[in-house]
């Protein structure tokens, strides 16, 4: 009959998750009502690792930073991209090989484009 399907496999997955929700959710409200509230001056005052603040806290970071934290998650995707293939290489045989040494070689222009344009020069 349509519509009266119920995915009995999931159950398992799904208490799992709800424990984990509840652990979460606990350990937030157990500190939340356990801790001590005593706030002063110093304690609420703003600070750098441990140090007083020196100079304006709206600085503009260089552009170049940016560029290269997004160049760390592209590689980071990469490889997560790679992993699974890597395990299945046999499986896929030489249509998956060709599908990542395509995927690399797009990653591979892209990095010698930001290379071109200087983006790893730091002044």
């Amino acid at each position: 009959m349509p519509g009266t399907y119920i995915p009995w496999d999931y159950v398992p997955v799904m208490i799992v998750f709800a424990f984990a929700v509840m652990i979460g959710l606990g350990a937030l409200v157990g500190g939340l009502l356990v801790r001590p509230r005593r706030p002063y001056a110093q304690k609420l005052a703003p600070y750098e690792s441990g140090n007083p603040p020196v100079g304006e806290p709206r600085y503009k970071f260089s552009v170049k930073f940016y560029i290269v934290a997004m160049l760390f998650v592209v590689f980071d995707v990469e490889a997560v991209f790679m992993y699974p293939w890597a395990v299945a290489f046999d499986k896929l045989g030489m249509f998956g090989f060709i599908e990542m040494m395509l995927f690399i070689f797009i990653l591979l222009v892209g990095y010698i484009y930001v290379w071109k344009k200087g983006a790893f020069v730091w002044e």
